[in-house]
């Protein structure tokens, strides 16, 4: 019995786009600062829902920014894929501490809809257009390398959503100056929190499946499945697992069983480059069995892990 692996340089975003995390997150937890004390004096909860949405943005920049560094750091005796699942956990923690800030907020909004403040539409424009400036430059910092990295993928979308949230802000203030119905602040509050907790309900069962090690979303196991048993010599496959290193990572283990025998190093490397090419799949290690029915592997039945 024998097995193979192969390790490749996992892709992790360029030393140029540091800078562009730096400049990001502090544009943004700026504002969250302007725009939260300005929602204080102007009594509106749009201001501070949609402050809570951008302190995503700084938490969801940080958390790729610490993916991003995490990923470099060497495997040691003890964390031998390194640090690359704090990822999984930081994403875990920052879905349930924004899904508690938005319930506190949506409890708020209501409550308003009986008691409403006087709001400030004037300066709930302002702020919201500020926002939509900082959303946008954030954004196109990230725009040239969202076509091949995901984590830059994934800040570029979230900054450049951002930014059409803003202008709903606008929109509510703009509404209010002209009709002076200041419940319509609670309203908008309610309808950025909703859209603040669908995108925080993926993250957070994402998050959750990658922590159990569930097969990243994206890649079809049988898929994969169908991919190894028909690779020559393969009779059939067990004790197959896909699951994340981190957020960007994804590995995988398999037991072949090939009657004839060990296929040499050549057939595990390029059975592992397509894996990574057809799904992403950069950390293989390939297990090899001849099938002998005196040894079996006690791994083979699909209810034992």
């Amino acid at each position: 019995m024998t097995h193979g692996h192969k390790h490749h340089n996992h892709s992790h975003a360029p030393v140029t786009f540091s800078r562009a995390f730096a400049i990001g997150t502090v544009l943004n937890l700026g504002f969250v600062i302007v725009e939260a004390t300005y929602g204080y004096l102007a009594h509106s909860l749009a201001l501070f829902a949609d402050a809570g949405h951008n302190l995503s943005d700084v938490l969801g920049l940080l958390l790729a920014w610490g993916a991003s560094t995490l990923s470099r750091r060497p495997p040691s005796h003890r964390y031998t894929y390194g640090l690359r699942a704090s990822s999984i956990l930081a994403a875990l923690v920052n879905s349930i501490i924004l899904l508690l800030s938005m319930g506190a907020i949506a409890w708020e909004a209501i409550r308003r809809f009986n008691d409403s403040v006087p709001v400030a539409g004037g300066t709930i424009i302002g702020i919201a257009m500020v926002g939509i400036i900082i959303n946008t430059i954030t954004a196109l910092m990230f725009m040239s390398g969202s076509k091949n990295d995901l984590n830059i993928r994934g800040a570029f979308l979230h900054m450049a959503a951002d930014a059409l949230v803003s202008l709903g802000v606008v929109v509510a203030g703009i509404a209010i100056l002209i009709t002076q119905w200041v419940w319509l602040d609670s309203l908008v509050s309610l309808v950025l929190v909703a859209v603040v907790v669908f995108g925080t309900w993926h993250l957070l069962k994402d998050s959750v499946n990658l922590a159990l090690d569930a097969v990243p979303t994206g890649i079809e196991p049988r898929a994969v499945k169908n991919f190894l048993i028909e690779r020559p010599g393969v009779l059939k496959i067990h004790d197959l697992h896909i699951w994340a290193i981190s957020t960007t990572e994804t590995a995988l283990t398999v037991h072949l069983v090939m009657p004839g025998g060990y296929p040499g190093d050549a057939f595990l490397w390029e059975v592992c480059q397509e894996l990574e090419h057809h799904f992403g799949i950069k950390h293989s290690t390939l297990q090899v069995e001849i099938g002998d029915s005196a040894y079996p592997c006690a791994l083979e039945p699909d209810h034992v892990v």
